[in-house]
């Protein structure tokens, strides 16, 4: 772990974490093997992401690999031992975890960001479906290739399909098809192109600007309400979310937004923009 993090964070070997101010930085460590999911590295992510779920000092987590590659995708070589295993439902209970991983990513309280350059192949892809801002470099390299493999993509289908629709989808994980980082914005699975990673950087480093003026605990009801219209009948995502406009109106949060509004001045969870590099 990092120097200097603080101590709720757990110790990571899979893992860089390197918090800045309100933005916890998450490096995937495995260059050598071009930052492919362990299980190790996933369960250090889980882990990370429940340390700070409740931890509102955090607003955002910045997901990238070290290397020059995002990821990999899955550990390719840890699934011949998986192989070994005649009992289909321990493979299957290995295979369910990381879905569960995908699922907590997806609705972190934190806003995500995750920073795609190198490639992003097979469960990267996936994992790049599901931050709430994704930036691509333009000849990062993107592929679904489980069927390649004889397997399929099976616990990020659905976030993939929520993404970029059930045809794209369909296309793309049937014909294993690779693409770029243009491409994958027309997609809808990255939100902007950057020419290079110092763009890459400057427009992430816009980003964190602009959620900083935004209230951590309002950014986490928001997501939550999100979700919520996916699950729910729309009358009952309707009274969840007027209960959570009610909670933060009433927080100290709301009262100091509007107290602030009336005043003419910033609310003191803004953040000056040159603090989050610190």
């Amino acid at each position: 772990m990092t120097v200097g993090l603080a101590s709720l964070l757990p110790d990571t070997s899979a893992l860089i974490l390197d918090r800045r101010g309100s933005v916890l930085y998450i490096w995937l460590n495995r260059p050598e093997a071009k930052n492919a999911l362990s299980q190790e590295m996933t369960e250090e992510l889980s882990a990370t992401l429940s340390a700070v779920q409740d931890d509102r000092s955090i607003r955002t987590i910045v997901l990238r690999g070290k290397g020059g590659v995002f990821c990999a995708g899955g550990d390719i070589k840890s699934f011949k031992s998986s192989m070994q295993q005649v009992d289909a439902a321990s493979v299957a209970k290995g295979n369910r975890s990381f879905g569960y991983l995908m699922t907590q990513l997806n609705e972190q309280p934190q806003v995500v960001i995750i920073l795609i350059e190198g490639a992003a192949i097979g469960g990267g892809l996936g994992l790049a479906c599901v931050a709430d801002v994704t930036l691509v470099t333009a000849d990062a390299c993107f592929r679904l290739s489980e069927t390649s493999l004889g397997i399929p993509p099976a616990q990020i289908a659905p976030f993939v399909t929520e993404r970029v629709g059930l045809t794209q989808a369909r296309r793309l994980m049937l014909t294993g098809a690779r693409f770029k980082g243009s491409e994958a914005v027309l997609l809808g699975i990255a939100h902007a192109v950057a020419d290079d990673v110092a763009d890459l950087e400057a427009q992430c480093a816009a980003i964190l600007d602009n959620i900083s003026a935004c209230a951590p605990g309002a950014n986490a009801v928001t997501k939550s309400i999100l979700f919520e219209t996916l699950r729910a009948p729309r009358a009952q995502a309707l009274d969840f979310a007027a209960d959570g406009f009610a909670r933060c109106m009433l927080s100290a949060e709301g009262l100091e937004g509007v107290a602030a509004f009336v005043d003419k001045r910033k609310p003191n969870w803004a953040i000056e923009p040159s603090q989050e590099s610190q």
